[in-house]
């Protein structure tokens, strides 16, 4: 009588055992599903190459790109964007907006100058050396806008002719969220 009782409790609780686990893997398949469409259609995963955004971003950090805000709203100034290299196929450069649509930019003694204000920000790593294209007052145009790399000294972006001026329609998404290396996930901070 014993072993008939072991056997129909076990009878009992093998199908909630099966029913569990069935379970868990339905969900890891919803997270799954769900990860991807919000990768495919909301956001999309890039890959930091270089040292033109250090300390703010490391080469080999991996990043989702919000694709979806600038569909509402208009880029700020100081947001990280992602956009294409107009010379070479599938390569993304990531750099800071600095000055926005119809502003007028210059760079003297590595200060820059918004509409002949200085602009106070945090975000260069150190004094630049070249002004470039900005040496001289560059004014934007209503759909244009100015960005520089965060390492200002290492970096290609707006003072340079072959990345000058960015578009809006340009503009893939806003650099949003560090996946990885896995000690420094996180939101980015762009104000």
């Amino acid at each position: 009588m014993g072993k008939q009782n072991y056997v129909e409790d076990y009878e009992e609780k093998k199908p909630g055992i099966v029913r569990e686990v069935l379970g868990f893997f339905v969900y890891v398949a919803i997270v799954i599903g769900i990860t991807y469409l919000i990768i495919t259609f909301v956001g999309q995963r890039t890959y930091v190459s270089g040292s033109s955004m250090e300390n703010t971003l490391s080469h080999g950090d991996n990043l989702i790109v919000d694709k979806i805000t600038y569909r509402f709203s208009s880029p700020k100034r100081f947001d990280i964007i992602v956009f294409p290299f107009r010379y070479e196929d599938n390569v993304y450069y990531i750099k800071r907006i600095i000055a926005l649509p119809g502003e007028t930019i210059q760079i003297r003694d590595g200060e820059i100058y918004i509409d002949g204000e200085i602009l106070y920000e945090s975000y260069g790593r150190e004094v630049m050396k070249s002004a470039g294209l900005a040496a001289d007052p560059v004014t934007l145009g209503e759909d244009e806008y100015f960005v520089l790399g965060d390492n200002r000294n290492d970096s290609t972006d707006s003072r340079d002719p072959n990345v000058s001026l960015i578009h809006r329609d340009e503009i893939i998404g806003r650099a949003w969220l560090r996946i990885w290396p896995l000690d420094e996930i996180g939101v980015l901070k762009h104000q």
